[in-house]
Parts: C-alpha cells; structure tokens; sequence
C-alpha cells in the first residue's frame, strides 16, 4: 500500500473518531453538526486529492508504458530488417 492509502485510511479513521466523539460529547446540536460538516468536507477533499494523485500516477505510468511499447516496436521493426536484408 503507497501513502496516499495510508493517509485515506488515516482520515477516514479520525472522521470516525471525530464524529463518535461529538456524538457523546456534550455539546450543543448546532455546534456538533457544523464540526461534523467542517470534517465531511476535509474529508471529501482527502479523498478527492488522493484520487487525482492517482490518476496523476496512472497518466506517468501509462506514457512510461506506451513509450516502452514504442520503443520496442521500433527495435523489433530494426531487427526484423537486418535479418531480411
């Protein structure tokens, strides 16, 4: 597992905590659900960032990919005309 699963893991275990906590805590209503839409929001954007680092990733590595399958292609073309020449 990378870190960006390791950091997702890690804010959806303290929104959990959180939102426990406020649920026993006494505090006013109004207060407890505008703490928990404030850490719902943080959480999304965790999520939402994780997400776009990932298809970063993907994006490299499929260039990285591609320009190997390329590159390949043209030695095996290369090789295939020495042998036939």
């Amino acid at each position: 597992m990378d870190n960006s699963g390791k950091l997702l893991w890690f804010f959806a275990g303290a929104t959990l905590g959180a939102a426990v906590a406020l649920l026993y805590a006494p505090t006013s209503g109004k207060h407890a659900r505008r703490f928990l839409g404030k850490k719902a929001r943080q959480g999304r954007e965790a999520v939402s960032d994780v997400g776009r680092d990932a298809i970063d990733k993907g994006r490299v590595l499929y260039e990285k990919g591609r320009k190997m399958a390329d590159d390949a292609a043209d030695l095996f073309e290369r090789g295939r005309r020495l042998v036939e020449g």
